[in-house]
């Protein structure tokens, strides 16, 4: 198995995501392109002491934005919807 840190790269943190957490258990985060659910699944395990339940993975097409004439592309990147067993929680702020 890859190092942690190279599966997970941040939590995804918003208002939708926030909401998420709260009702369903479901926290999301920004992963590795090449990983696959299982490998997500035992990346959070081990690294927030969890027990997961579920992983659903999606890629986000990076957008196409413009400076001046010039036309560039943002990386695609996946992201992870992690729903956390009964009981389980991850507290991202500590408060």
């Amino acid at each position: 198995m890859k190092p942690l840190h190279h599966i997970i790269k941040k939590p995804l943190v918003t208002e939708k995501t926030a909401i998420q957490k709260e009702e369903g258990r479901v926290v999301v985060f920004e992963v590795a392109k090449d990983a696959n659910k299982i490998e997500i699944k035992q990346a959070v395990e081990k690294a927030f002491d969890v027990k997961v339940d579920d992983v659903n993975t999606m890629i986000v097409a990076g957008k196409v934005k413009r400076v001046g004439r010039q036309f560039g592309k943002r990386p695609n990147r996946k992201k992870a919807y992690v729903t956390l067993a009964e009981g389980s929680n991850i507290d991202f702020f500590g408060v």
